[in-house]
């Protein structure tokens, strides 16, 4: 009896890790972090779209999260770091903020010229999914401000389960832009585990920030 139930535990912990990767290697596979001809390149300036087409050969790491905010069409991979590299390849985590998928403000930054060009026309009530190994979220936009580069308090805790998203402004500014444009959005749903009881690890309890 003890051998049936500890095998029968086994089995059903096996089956969820393994339910748990496929389900984040599918998500691999989605516009933004696979292929060329998977991106909708629409929006994109032809330098970024020369940028990323460079960066799917020296960009091997793993994402950390994926990102999408489907009335908008953004679908994108999110790496940790904000160097040219991560930026032309996907989305890049700001260091010093919330790991995606833990508690505290998790700092995403993109260009304006590629996968966060779409956020011009992004509204209050938006929804924004962030997956990661271990559960799917659902935030919706509560604020939107355009603020200069040197304000990294948007950065800050927000007394709740919150993502900040954060590219250049103007969007079509010729040159290097001058402002930054930030999208607020605070966690709607509790995290749907990927595989088994899994919880949300404690954030550190430093979250500084700093944005370029």
């Amino acid at each position: 009896m003890l051998l049936v139930i500890y095998g029968a535990a086994w089995l059903h912990r096996t089956i969820g890790l393994t339910a748990a990767l496929r389900s984040f290697e599918a998500e691999q596979e989605a516009p933004g972090s696979g292929q060329d001809a998977s991106v909708d390149f629409s929006l994109w300036s032809e330098k970024r779209i020369k940028a990323y087409r460079g960066s799917l050969t020296l960009m091997k790491d793993e994402p950390v999260a994926l990102l999408a905010i489907d009335r908008l069409g953004i679908k994108a991979p999110v790496f940790a770091g904000t160097n040219d590299l991560v930026l032309n390849r996907g989305l890049g985590w700001i260091a010093g903020t919330a790991k995606p998928g833990e508690p505290g403000n998790s700092g995403i930054a993109g260009h304006r010229d590629g996968f966060f060009r779409a956020l011009k026309d992004v509204a209050v009530g938006d929804a924004v999914e962030l997956h990661t190994r271990r559960a799917r979220l659902t935030f919706h936009v509560d604020e939107i401000e355009i603020v200069n580069p040197e304000n990294v308090g948007v950065l800050r805790p927000r007394g709740a389960v919150s993502l900040t998203l954060v590219t250049c402004f103007p969007f079509y500014f010729v040159g290097d832009a001058p402002r930054r444009f930030i999208v607020h959005a605070k966690l709607e749903k509790q995290p749907v585990p990927s595989g088994g009881s899994q919880r949300i690890e404690a954030a550190s309890e430093t979250q500084q920030g700093a944005m370029e």
